[in-house]
């Protein structure tokens, strides 16, 4: 009897031992999977920061082709991203992204080295181009761009707007450096847009159209740089001064015509002696939207500033060439 109860005993034990294996086995392999799994998930997020990456502080800069200032409704917008001569071989990737603290995201309308995209679908939003190794590696990127439309096919373009679609607007908005366009008139190289305008529209003699751009362009002050923080300084003839502006609403006119316009205005904080006291913005924009030109009034007077509709110095980046400005100002 007793030898049969060491039988039995001994069996039980020999099966728990074996439990006990098949246990640890199932934990190590499952242990496996779990590490693997991680792994995998690890490698596709540093795969995806990779592709994604806003900053690739140790990639070369790679040359971006095709990119202008301002496009129209129905243009194209066709990049060539060019990489570096001493860059591997290697493939290009297109991301975009809303705005300056939007995400990346893989860009529709890549193909290699090539994009090409309607600008009314990618209006104020950025574009890159990154260059990628076999191992997916970044060797290059392009700078960011951000595509702007300077939309003259509009209602709100031609002064037809809601006083609910007016939005108040930061300095940012005209944030650059400008030059004006009344020494490209003194020149005589917008004459064939006034030649055109009067052969299109019969509103106006050549003559008449001269004289009135003349009142509208003439000032002294060549350049304006405006900085993202507010501060302006004007370059007027041989002497430069500058002041710290800040928001001061805005207000729509009524025009004659029966359409409208929208003055967004700019308040003296601190300046030079020479800084006008108030800044006031027209560019057919009525929300915020970076600027591609602007016509600017300034004095001391604000409500006589509202009043004045002759005389708007206009502005143009001053990367632009005299080509592009008359090619501009061919659409108003």
């Amino acid at each position: 009897m007793s030898k049969k109860l060491l039988r039995i005993a001994m069996m039980a034990f020999l099966a728990l031992i074996l439990a006990a294996c098949q246990d640890t086995a199932d934990e190590d392999a499952d242990s496996d999977e779990e590490t693997a799994e991680d792994t995998e998930a690890t490698e596709e997020e540093e795969h995806d920061h990779d592709h994604e990456s806003e900053e690739n502080a140790e990639a070369g800069v790679a040359e971006l082709e095709g990119f202008i200032d301002h496009y129209h409704t129905g243009d194209t917008v066709e990049l060539t991203a060019i990489a570096n001569e001493d860059d591997s071989d290697g493939h290009w990737h297109w991301y975009i992204r809303g705005g300056d603290e939007g995400e990346w995201e893989e860009a529709d309308g890549g193909d290699g080295e090539t994009f090409a995209g309607e600008a009314t679908e990618l209006d104020q939003q950025q574009l890159k181009a990154t260059f990628y190794d076999d191992n997916h590696e970044v060797i290059s990127e392009t700078d960011p761009v951000t595509v702007v439309i300077d939309d003259h096919d509009s209602d709100v373009y031609e002064g037809y707007f809601d006083d609910e679609d007016v939005e108040d607007r930061d300095i940012s908005d005209w944030a650059g450096e400008w030059k004006s366009v009344y020494p490209y008139f003194e020149e005589g190289a917008l004459d064939e847009v006034y030649e055109h305008r009067a052969e299109e529209d019969g509103e106006m003699t050549f003559e008449e159209y001269k004289e009135y751009y003349e009142a509208g362009y003439e000032t002294s002050v060549d350049n304006i740089e405006i900085t993202e923080g507010g501060e302006f300084t004007f370059h007027d003839g041989d002497e430069t001064y500058s002041g710290t502006y800040v928001n001061d609403g805005y207000e729509i006119l009524e025009y004659e015509a029966g359409n409208r316009g929208v003055r967004f205005m700019f308040e003296l904080e601190e300046g030079d002696e020479e800084a006008p006291q108030n800044i006031q913005f027209s560019d057919h924009n009525i929300a915020p939207h970076n600027s591609s030109h602007f016509h600017i009034y300034w004095g001391d007077d604000k409500e006589e500033l509202l009043e004045e509709v002759d005389h708007w110095p206009t502005y143009y980046p001053v990367e632009w060439s005299e080509e592009q400005i008359v090619d501009d100002l061919y659409m108003h």
